[in-house]
């Protein structure tokens, strides 16, 4: 296997950081981001600063102003409901290909996935438990998906989801945090998991489709509360 340089490294670290804070909103839609904060928010040169903004401008985090500096993308609610309307579309077909391709194997990674979602942990802060949440829902929607056996269509996927992050950010806060919306949650993800398994495909895309959707509104009004809309 291969070493990856320190160099690298440091690349990969202020890649991580940055599209962290922008998708928490450290950084606001349409901010500048000026080298010499991000010196010293990070402890990092320019050279890995610069490769990690090259990389989140090529992901349509941040916008390159005419050669001469960079700014957080701005947000819109158009750019919300394609997003979202793309991942729906996406996450529809792909559900299609892994009932098709699925084995027992990949029921029971559903299975499991949505035991460790379902369960309510004990946890410090309220940052912990929407970090813990999110990794478990992430991990939940990735084992459906996987069973599509298809590299590239997950990479699409994957890219639509970093595309999407900094919008779901806006809901998971408003949901997490409301025990009456994780409970809506619960449900939604105890039917699909009953669907696939029944593997009827067409009502099971339809349900992702519809399930995928539901956050669109939440952030719609919330983004019109922050003055983003």
């Amino acid at each position: 296997m291969m070493d990856t340089s320190p160099r690298q490294n440091l690349g990969i670290s202020a890649y991580s950081w940055l599209k962290h804070d922008i998708t928490r909103g450290v950084f606001q839609p349409g901010e500048k981001l000026l080298m010499s904060r991000l010196k010293e928010r990070y402890d990092l040169g320019i050279g890995p600063l610069r490769e990690a903004l090259s990389q989140l401008v090529a992901e349509r985090l941040v916008v390159a102003i005419s050669q001469r500096g960079y700014r957080v993308a701005p947000m819109s609610l158009a750019e919300l409901a394609d997003l979202y309307d793309a991942r729906a579309q996406l996450e529809g077909l792909i559900l299609k290909l892994a009932i098709e391709r699925g084995d027992d194997s990949w029921e029971a990674e559903i299975l499991a996935k949505a035991h460790t979602l379902s369960k309510v942990m004990e946890v410090n802060t309220p940052d912990e438990l929407l970090d813990i949440w999110d990794t478990r829902h992430k991990a939940f929607h990735t084992a459906i998906a996987s069973g599509c056996r298809s590299p590239h269509l997950l990479q699409v996927r994957e890219s639509l989801f970093d595309q999407v992050e900094r919008y779901r950010h806006l809901w998971l806060r408003e949901t997490v945090f409301s025990e009456a919306a994780l409970e809506r949650k619960r449900r939604e993800h105890a039917a699909l998991v009953d669907v696939i398994l029944e593997r009827k495909a067409g009502p099971a895309a339809d349900m992702m489709r519809e399930h995928l959707m539901t956050p669109v509104p939440i952030i719609t009004e919330v983004m019109q509360r922050r003055g983003l809309a």
